[in-house]
């Protein structure tokens, strides 16, 4: 049955890779898009806006979605917290910081140069929060690394703040790539992001068993023959480096780690084994459609992505919030 289920979920996330590319403000005719995808001419105006705008966007967007979609899947089996997201590890706040300094400091003006300082200042921002949270007997426990990432996250974002009020054209720049997009992102950065997805999202998945070994308990997951800091270190690992890629291909989007995993648990039931994979084919199919809507309200202009995410997410998160207030009573 749930191997059904994946097998349609994969169907989807076909049909919203298509209707990614089919779809935009300009109108691109059929025959055109299949020709752009498969044997451009650059020279025929419809196959180019395909090759040089749609094409990337779309893989953006199925790489970005992948990444979020595991990431968000593991920090939240990580810290047994179902309002946890990958901003949790203070991913965001590290990347915006690099960010802000690439564009303030280094003068960086395209953002095939400033994002990998996004990437650099997620995994910094990680490896800190891990690093704080892990101090003490206990180690790196769900509640200490909840705090340290949200001390983190205050600090780093008070940073960003100052650097822009001092200086606007560097605001004008960082706000555009804040509210988190796909669109602009060339081939070539893609493809340097995609070997950090591809071994994160192996080691995401292979977390499954441990992850549901972590979810009974520490005591149990003991018992069980789990080292609870390899579980812990491989898991933020993973995270480092599916958020680092997926930041640096189209900013800090939010909703999108934190709401995906728990779709997938109404299909899935609470194993792990089979959360990972349907959230990993969920978010990206998520991510592609918000894309799309986001092209099609506001014609001839568009949404950014980041803005629709935020739009559809705040539903369901207020829904958990509800949950796990009565949960608490």
């Amino acid at each position: 049955m749930l191997g059904t289920g994946l097998a349609l979920l994969a169907l989807l996330l076909v049909a919203a890779t298509g209707l990614s590319l089919v779809v935009g403000s300009g109108h691109v005719a059929l025959h055109d898009v299949v020709d752009g995808v498969f044997t451009p001419d650059r020279s025929v105006r419809g196959q180019l806006v395909i090759q040089e705008v749609r094409l990337p966007r779309t893989l953006a967007g199925l790489l970005a979605g992948v990444a979020l979609g595991l990431a968000g899947t593991v920090i939240q089996g990580l810290t047994r917290n179902p309002l946890a997201d990958p901003g949790l590890l203070g991913v965001n706040a590290g990347a915006a910081v690099f960010v802000v300094f690439a564009i303030s400091v280094l003068s960086l003006t395209e953002p095939g140069q400033y994002i990998w300082f996004g990437f650099l200042g997620a995994c910094l921002a990680t490896v800190l929060v891990y690093g704080i949270g892990s101090l003490g007997r206990e180690g790196a426990t769900p509640v200490k690394l909840a705090l340290a990432g949200a001390a983190t996250t205050a600090v780093l974002s008070s940073m960003t703040s100052a650097m822009l009020l001092t200086d606007s054209q560097t605001f004008d720049q960082f706000r555009f790539w804040q509210v988190g997009a796909l669109g602009g992102r060339d081939i070539d950065v893609l493809r340097q992001a995609l070997p950090f997805v591809v071994v994160g999202g192996l080691l995401a998945n292979a977390m499954g068993p441990r992850l549901n070994g972590l979810a009974l308990g520490d005591d149990v997951a003991r018992g069980l023959g789990q080292r609870l800091s390899t579980t812990r270190v491989l898991g933020a690992a993973s995270v480092v480096l599916l958020c680092g890629a997926a930041t640096a291909v189209a900013g800090p989007l939010g909703f999108v780690g934190l709401a995906v995993p728990h779709a997938a648990r109404l299909v899935t039931g609470p194993d792990y084994r089979w959360i990972l994979p349907y959230s990993a084919l969920l978010a990206p199919t998520l991510l592609l459609l918000a894309d799309v809507v986001g092209r099609v309200v506001a014609r001839p202009g568009e949404l950014q992505v980041g803005v629709v995410t935020a739009a559809l997410g705040c539903v369901p998160f207020i829904l958990l919030v509800r949950r796990s207030a009565r949960a608490a009573l």
